[in-house]
């Protein structure tokens, strides 16, 4: 299988369940079945991705706003570890902080969204997402 026809694993990092319910729903509302598998926090975000938990290719869908290992020390800790460091990562979060944004970008984050800001229009992230992991490359995991 070709890295361009496998599936992508959305994995998101969430600690909020009314957000991850909605973000769920949106999904399913634009018929995407991609598999999408749940952290609810950085801690546990890191955890499921060095222990291989989270098949690749994925996109990861990150909070800023989270317990025990924020969206930032999250992102920090991803892009020291060699194994990690080219993870794609989208943030998605109530922030509309500008340090918080240019703390993220400066992380190598894909996107910046703000939730509130997205409202309705959060279907046209959703319609994006799947347009960006149905043109663009991945490369073979090598692990695997």
């Amino acid at each position: 299988m070709t890295a361009k026809s496998r599936e992508v694993t959305l994995f998101l990092i969430e600690d909020d369940d009314i957000d991850a319910m909605s973000i769920t729903r949106a999904f399913k509302k634009m018929f995407i079945g991609n598999e999408m598998i749940r952290a609810t926090d950085g801690l546990e975000g890191l955890e499921m991705l060095r222990s291989g938990a989270i098949p690749s290719p994925y996109i990861i869908l990150l909070d800023l706003q989270m317990p025990r290992l924020n969206g930032l020390e999250f992102l920090a800790e991803i892009r020291q570890d060699p194994e990690l460091a080219k993870s794609i990562v989208f943030v998605l979060t109530t922030s509309k902080s500008d340090e918080d944004m240019t703390a993220s970008y400066q992380k190598n984050i894909a996107g910046y969204f703000v939730k509130e800001e997205v409202g309705e229009g959060f279907l046209d992230i959703v319609a994006m997402l799947e347009g960006y992991w149905k043109i663009v490359h991945f490369p073979e995991d090598k692990t695997n």
